[in-house]
């Protein structure tokens, strides 16, 4: 249903139109020293004058704008986007006062922007930015680099300048008027009359929201001309006002305050007030070289020792000389006065502006302070200053218990590797020794050197205390392990074991995250403190929450207890539909939500850090372009928000900040909010006392290093104690602004899934993220839509029929972005029939409307008139278009439309995120490219080596390639190789900036890459280090100059093309299962039925098995040709003969030119069949005999020299009755390459690293000599989130993360394995479900029998198998999937491979969290572990090595 809004405002709302015309006034900004900034025009037409000044606020144009402080000056705002929500009615309120306005009227002189919003979205909004300021006669300029005019304003000072457009104007130097004298009443005004306390004020140029804090709190306020004597008059205390312009000008206000100075009257004064307050008491003031303009300024308290977030406008600043007076604020950064405060009688000024308008309500306390000065001296009382005493104290810590979050799943991915890295570092800086218990073995945080002692061990209770026990810390940290840590670490302080050991939970307490992790403590909290929540009853079983949901009244959602990632949650519309939800909800969590909907709301969030000191600030706020009802990790999200009004976001901020206060967090915590599109109302989702995913993606949006801080935070250290990682000269007690917008979009692999459901809801279904930065959201979603999906261009038409995408757009899947990108490029839904049916915000969809615009205009050109529309080049390369993209519009080829830009001069600037808007300089190279700048941030001459990251995590490349990407880039610092990384994945290590010597947080395109290449004149590009992305650029950018360092892009190329790879292998004598390149389908189809079924269907260029699939007869054959077509269209597919039962083999190798300097070879417990990613490796190998390890090796030379490989390799190899054969070698490191590393504490990426700079690298004998010990990696599934998916494993890989374990033999580092990947191994005595295909599993049966378990059988075929062979077993009355639901099994294993009857118990052990086996050869290991009974005792890493570690 449209808004009210809209429905009233259609038509205004398409008075302007999307897409930036050519033909545009263009004007100037032009600076006294001479600089001109050419842009665009909106607003008035007329030119002006003034001061230019920046300010780094962003929200609140409309406020700033109204502010008389502001007249005389041109502000320019650094925050790119500017007009999004329009501007609200002038209404005034009770008092009279304007409501959304600081004043009637435009003070400022003129406004300079990035990127002018014409579509302009708000429900209370009446006019765009651009009407508004023609109708006030004040001209704008759009399309400057702000940032640039910024850093000039920042080094030269505030200057004099002019916008000119039609006329040309002279500059004039406002700062010689007396500026308080025009924006000062003329006349005595008088507000809350009925007030029992009369104050002064005097109108400096005051904003009307002093005068509403002051009536709101009681006060009768009688406001008068700056100049006017109020010495006669009758008062309670005066108050003095802010203002534009040089105090010294304002004679007669300082004469009056003299003369007030002589009674013990309270004086207030803010910003002017403050300055002429300090004038009158013997002070001096002084103009500022750029002043202070913003909403983030921090200051300290200097009577409470707190710290505050201030908004700020001024442009000159006190400098103390009276000693009857003491600083009462200073500024946290500088040190500079921000407030002085009389020794002994009741006055006091600050030079922020505590009041809410425009800025933070943190000091909003101050008015509270002098109206009760006032009171007490009208009834002849002492007067005093509140003093803050909310204070916690932390004991010192000498050594830390860091518990990991273990294998990446779907809800707990790679951004707890990133916070437990980064919180490890800031333990290490303290000189505190860390213990980390942590089995995710591909992790950078378990690699050596960073955590004193690694524990490879499940996150258990029993493992956890017994590694208590053994190191003895002082503490433990629960907040970098996702929800598995705090949980664990919940049940342990429950237990009594911390209490028992004496060891304290850092940051933090339990009494506080329980209260926001038990759903009902969490609704009573917030209700304390007046903040709303969703109308919700929290339930422990299925009738209460049938009961809770008839009684609030369907549609009603589910929320399970602690838990993450939405896991156990839903949407119920009937008693029916919540019964199936909670019966799943209650396997998974003791506690269950039913809570009102509010599906179709706005969703936003805060990243809020708190001290032991309590002070607090929001480190950024974000903005899901989805409405409420998909969870936040399948949203699309903006950072910082692009919708809300400067009420809105400091309303949701001062909540969070509340929240996080009440409920006593200490560290990091993200509050999450649903608010309505068409009021103030909001309502408090949850809060997370963790770092979590939005943690991260807010400290890579931001730069602001959360997990540091926060990690430092628990140590009881204070914010403004810790310096900003950015600029290193300021705190890290500030709020950051950011002058470029963020655009996360999440990674789905669904699709690679049989039977899943792939509709989006409150339940979270993605298993990675990507993160774009540019200077306006066209340009930064476009670059997101390329990093996140394969082969696209950006936001193009790609979809269905108009059937599919009315579904799809009320019904959001993983393409619904596709579904909208369809509907606006083949014109059938406007953007208000897109809003009605999706609840998107129009503004989104108006900037996606303003791509296709862009996207048809290019169409409309050909490449030879596109050669002399340079204009057009321009702004399709502003909005985000890859030359890939124009390409495709204009008949072309990529690279003859990049020859065509350079041709024009348009390339891409490099910026730099800073935290800080450009305020202050950066010390840290973190940088992005933009096409909507004028310069670049940097210099050019280190000319460093790049390092390819492996871009977002997905199904095939996840946290391991970050780990060899660091371990890369951490090697060349160490040979004193300048070092370039490049990627977009806010999860990773690599993306910290203190990692590399520049990181560019851009795309991982050919397009984008050579551009870095080009501007950084690097000396080479590795891109042997980041998965599979780097490897299918190599060639290219070898084909156009770059210079590919490792193994040549050639014989890459030759690798990735299974043809002639294929070929390559024959060529040398090496042998492979029967193949053929595909040319038809008619070859395709003769091959299978000459070497027989089953073939495997493999295509070139893919990761993880994309496309592959093993076909059994000619249908599925044809079937999975489209498939492996569609995926990789450009290159040939090969087809070979699949042998079953073969044993597959890996080994992981490093050569250099061609001879090996390493190699481990690990064996696969699984047969062929099951995906590499998804088998269970042990590494020494356990069975593989001499003669068939002696062909591998000999094979893996052979295949080394031939490619001259320099570099990582990976080779895979089946084995059955002495015959060995090649399936794939690629040419780069692969994901077992941290697990063979860590097992034989043998580096192999820093010798990859060597060989590839040129080091001579000996050969490394540890990997051919037993190292006393057995590695065992096994895979971690998220089929519990993937709702419907058939959890049965094949030649496709399916697993998210992996975790590994070590023992004294394989049965205790399988048992570990199993254990710490989630598989609840059953006590004797429990009941296990079984199905059987035929009688060659009966000794299986057998085992389970001996071992002490009660056997069901799974279906009728298994049990007449079982009586066949004379074994009876228990039986259970009813459906097994029904027995699963009711806990009446404890264990199913499904060797039937009958992959439709037995679904049902496949899927049911999933959703109601039974342990399941569908793989022999595992479940054989696991039996024969069993009957061994091996003590699982933790073990640290370097133990395992002894004086060897």
């Amino acid at each position: 249903m449209l808004s009210n809004f809209f429905k009233k405002n259609l038509k205004k709302m398409s008075n302007e139109n999307t897409l930036r015309k050519f033909s545009s006034i263009k004007g100037k900004l032009i600076l006294e020293d001479g600089t001109i900034f050419e842009g665009y025009s909106f607003g008035s037409k007329n030119s002006n004058n003034g001061e230019v000044v920046f300010s780094t606020n962003m929200v609140g144009y409309p406020e700033s704008m109204t502010d008389p402080s502001f007249n005389g000056q041109i502000i320019n705002l650094t925050y790119p986007m500017i007009g999004n929500y329009g501007i609200p009615e002038l209404k005034n309120d009770r008092h009279g006062l304007n409501r959304f306005f600081e004043s009637h009227k435009i003070w400022c002189n003129g406004l300079i922007i990035q990127d002018y919003s014409k579509i302009h979205n708000h429900w209370n909004s009446i006019e765009s930015l651009s009407q508004w300021m023609d109708k006030h006669d004040v001209p704008g300029l759009y399309g400057i680099d702000t940032r640039e005019l910024t850093k000039k304003l920042r080094e030269n000072g505030s200057m004099l300048g002019k916008i000119v457009k039609e006329s040309e104007i002279s500059f004039e130097n406002i700062n010689q008027r007396n500026l308080v004298a025009e924006v000062s009443t003329k006349t005595i005004k008088t507000y809350g009359e009925n007030g029992n306390l009369n104050i002064i004020a005097v109108d400096c140029g005051i904003k009307e929201n002093i005068i509403r804090c002051l009536v709101d709190r009681g006060a009768k306020v009688t406001v008068v001309p700056y100049d006017y004597d109020y010495n006669q008059m009758d008062f309670d205390g005066i108050f003095i006002s802010n203002g534009p312009g040089d105090p010294s000008m304002c004679t007669e206000t300082i004469t009056n305050l003299r003369t007030a100075l002589d009674n013990d009257k309270p004086i207030f004064g803010i910003c002017l007030g403050n300055q002429l307050l300090a004038r009158a008491a013997g002070h001096d003031t002084y103009k500022m070289k750029f002043g202070n303009r913003g909403q983030n300024q921090p200051v300290i308290d200097l009577i409470n020792n707190k710290a505050f977030i201030t908004s700020q406008n001024h442009g000159f600043a006190v400098e103390m000389k009276n000693n009857e007076w003491k600083p009462f604020f200073i500024n946290a950064n500088d040190g500079s006065n921000e407030g002085i405060i009389h020794k002994t009688k009741p006055f006091f000024s600050v030079q922020f502006h505590p009041e809410a308008r425009g800025g933070p309500y943190d000091t909003e306390y101050l008015f509270d302070n002098f109206l009760t000065n006032c009171q007490k001296v009208k009834d002849n009382q002492k007067t005093d200053f509140y003093i803050n005493t909310n204070y916690s104290n932390i004991k010192p810590v000498k050594k830390v218990l860091v518990l990991g979050s273990g294998g990446l799943s779907i809800g707990q991915a790679g951004e707890f590797d990133y916070s437990g890295s980064q919180a490890i570092k800031a333990y290490k800086e303290e000189n505190i020794k860390v213990i980390l218990i942590n089995p995710n073995i591909a992790s950078i945080q378990t690699a050596k050197g960073l955590a004193d002692k690694v524990y490879y061990t499940p996150i258990d209770c029993k493992s956890i205390e017994e590694v208590i026990e053994k190191e003895k810390p002082d503490a433990v940290t629960l907040s970098f392990g996702g929800q598995t840590a705090l949980n664990c670490g919940i049940q342990l302080y429950n237990d009594g074991v911390f209490k028992k050991h004496g060891v304290e939970v850092l940051g933090t307490t339990i009494e506080s995250v329980v209260a926001t992790e038990d759903r009902e403590i969490f609704c009573e909290k917030l209700a304390e403190i007046n903040e709303p929540v969703p109308t919700s009853i929290a339930t422990v079983n299925v009738n209460e929450a049938l009961t809770a949901a008839n009684k609030i009244g369907y549609p009603v959602i589910c929320r399970a207890a602690y838990a993450l990632g939405g896991l156990g949650s839903g949407f119920a519309n009937n008693d029916k539909e919540l019964k199936e939800l909670v019966n799943k909800a209650f396997t998974k969590s003791p506690q269950v939500l039913v809570e009102k909907d509010l599906r179709g709301w706005k969703e936003v969030e805060y990243e809020v850090v708190r001290d032991s000191k309590d002070n607090c600030i929001t480190v950024c706020n974000m903005e899901n372009f989805d409405p409420l009802g998909t969870h936040t990790g399948d949203s699309i999200v903006i950072a910082p928000s692009q919708t809300l009004t400067n009420d809105e976001y400091h309303m949701l901020r001062t909540s969070a900040i509340n929240i996080v206060k009440h409920l006593g967090i200490i560290g990091e915590c993200n509050v999450q909010y649903a608010l309505s599109p068409d009021s103030m109302e909001y309502a408090v989702i949850e809060c997370n006392p963790r770092l979590s995913r939005s943690s991260a993606l807010a400290s890579k949006a931001t730069g602001y290093p959360l997990a540091s801080v926060a990690a430092k935070l628990g140590l009881g250290i204070e914010l403004p104690q810790i310096s900003n990682a950015v600029t290193k000269t300021t705190t890290a007690c500030f709020e950051p602004s950011l002058d470029y917008c963020v655009v996360k979009i999440p990674r789905w692999d669904i699709r690679k899934f049989d039977k899943v459901s792939p509709y989006l809801g409150s339940g979270m279904k993605s298993v990675g993220e990507v993160m774009s930065i540019g200077r306006n959201f066209e340009e930064s979603i476009q670059k997101a839509i390329r990093m996140v999906s394969d082969g696209c261009v950006g936001f193009e038409n790609g979809y269905y029929d108009e059937e599919d995408v009315n579904h799809e757009l009320e019904n959001p899947t993983d393409q619904r972005l596709m579904a909208i990108s369809k509907s606006l490029y083949d014109n059938t839904h406007t953007v208000d029939e897109i809003h009605a049916k999706t609840n998107i915000d129009k503004w989104f969809l108006s900037k996606l409307k303003n791509i296709v615009d862009v996207g048809n205009e290019i169409e409309n050109h050909d490449y030879n008139q596109l050669d002399k529309n340079k204009e057009l080049i321009k702004t399709a390369k502003m909005v985000g278009f890859s030359d890939k993209q124009i390409a495709s519009r204009i008949g072309s080829d990529e690279v003859s439309v990049r020859d065509l830009r350079k041709k024009h001069g348009i390339t891409p600037f490099v910026k730099q995120i800073d935290t800080l808007a450009a305020e202050f300089p950066a010390q840290t190279n973190y940088l992005y490219t933009t096409y909507n700048a004028n310069s670049d941030d940097v210099e050019f001459d280190e000319n460093g080596t790049i390092v390819l990251g492996s871009g977002t995590y997905r199904i095939g490349s996840s946290v391991e390639f970050d780990y060899c990407s660091v371990e890369c880039i951490r090697q060349l610092r160490e040979m004193n190789e300048k070092t370039v990384m490049i990627n977009y994945n806010p999860e990773t290590v690599s993306t910290d900036y203190d990692e590399s010597d520049r990181l560019y947080f851009d795309e991982l395109s050919f397009e984008r890459v050579l551009d870095i290449y080009e501007k950084e004149n690097s000396s080479g590009v590795i891109v042997s280090v980041g998965g599979q992305p780097p490897n299918n650029i190599a060639l290219n950018l070898h084909k156009n100059g770059a210079n590919i360092l490792g193994t040549h892009p050639e014989k890459i190329d030759n690798c990735e093309d299974r043809n002639q790879y294929s070929a390559m292998l024959d060529k040398i004598g090496v042998k492979q299962p029967e193949w053929s390149s595909l040319t038809s389908q008619e070859e395709a189809v003769s091959f299978c039925e000459n070497v027989g079924y089953p073939c495997l269907i493999r295509p070139s260029y893919v990761l993880s098995g994309a496309a592959m699939n093993v076909a059994n007869n000619k249908e599925e054959l044809l079937d999975y040709l489209k498939q492996a077509n569609n995926i990789s269209p450009d290159h040939p597919v090969v087809i070979t003969k699949f042998i079953h039962g073969a044993q597959e083999i890996d080994i992981d190798a490093v050569a250099k030119d061609g001879e090996i300097i390493n190699w481990a070879v690990s064996e696969h417990v699984e047969k062929g069949g099951v995906h590499s990613g998804d088998a269970t490796l042990l590494l020494p190998s356990q069975n593989i005999d001499s003669d068939t390890m002696k062909t591998i090796k000999e094979n893996t030379k052979a295949i080394a020299k031939e490619l001259n490989i320099t570099g990582p390799f990976n080779t895979q190899f089946l084995a059955k009755d002495k015959w060995v054969g090649v399936i794939e070698t690629n040419l780069r490191a692969s994901r077992s390459v941290p697990f063979v590393s860590k097992v034989y504490n043998v580096d192999f990426i820093k010798n990859a690293t060597k060989a590839i700079m040129g080091e001579e690298v000996k050969y490394d004998e540890r990997c051919d000599q037993d190292p006393g010990h057995v590695g065992v990696k096994s895979p971690q599934f998220s089929f519990h989130r993937l709702l419907e998916s058939d959890p049965i494993l094949g030649v496709e890989m399916s697993s998210t993360g992996e975790v590994a374990c070590f023992g004294e033999n394989v049965e205790e580092a399988f048992l570990k394995s199993l254990k710490s990947s989630n598989i609840n191994i059953p006590e004797q005595g429990s009941s296990v479900c079984i199905c059987l295909k035929d009688s060659n599993n009966i000794e299986i049966v057998n085992q389970l029998n001996n071992l002490g378990y009660h056997i069901i059988a799974g279906d009728q075929e298994t049990n007449q198998i079982l009586e066949k062979n004379k074994i009876f077993v228990s039986t259970v009355e009813g459906e097994n999937h029904e027995n699963i639901k009711n806990k009446k099994i404890d264990l199913v294993l499904d060797l039937s491979n009958n992959h439709q009857s037995n679904y049902k118990i496949r899927r049911s052990a999933v959703d109601y969290n039974v342990s399941l086996m569908t793989n022999e050869e595992q479940i054989k290991l696991l039996l024969k572990s069993l009957e061994k009974k091996p003590v699982l005792h933790p073990k640290s890493h370097d133990e395992y090595f002894g004086d060897k570690y």
